[in-house]
């Protein structure tokens, strides 16, 4: 078993309206973090994972994901999974939880251009 607590976090901020709360598990397979979302993430473009799936639990708020081109509007309790080399960018305000397998690396988080 493995437990994090609270003061086990370690803080990202993505850019002006994205923060992450990493929950640092130190297991290849699996990590997650916890999401607040003020605005749009990435600023411009998108963003792609090159090796991880990507799941998100909308905990509370309201927005929209853009996969691939297709918009999806997003509200508490929705779930959504995100497949490796998929392009997208978050909007709205939200609180996620986001789990990822295997466990997410600066080294597979890209942003690409539009």
């Amino acid at each position: 078993m493995k437990i994090n607590k609270n003061s086990d976090t370690k803080e990202y901020k993505l850019n002006d309206q994205c923060v992450a709360i990493e929950y640092p598990l130190v297991d290849k397979d699996i990590n997650g973090a916890v999401i607040h979302l003020h605005g749009r993430y990435p600023d411009k473009g998108k963003t792609v994972n090159t090796k991880c799936k990507e799941m998100a639990y909308i905990l509370k708020g309201k927005g929209k994901i853009v996969v691939n081109n297709k918009e999806v509007k997003l509200n508490a309790g929705d779930l959504i999974l995100i497949y490796p080399m998929e392009e997208y960018y978050w909007e709205g305000n939200l609180d996620m939880f986001v789990p990822c397998t295997p466990a997410w690396t600066e080294k597979q988080h890209k942003i690409v251009s539009e």
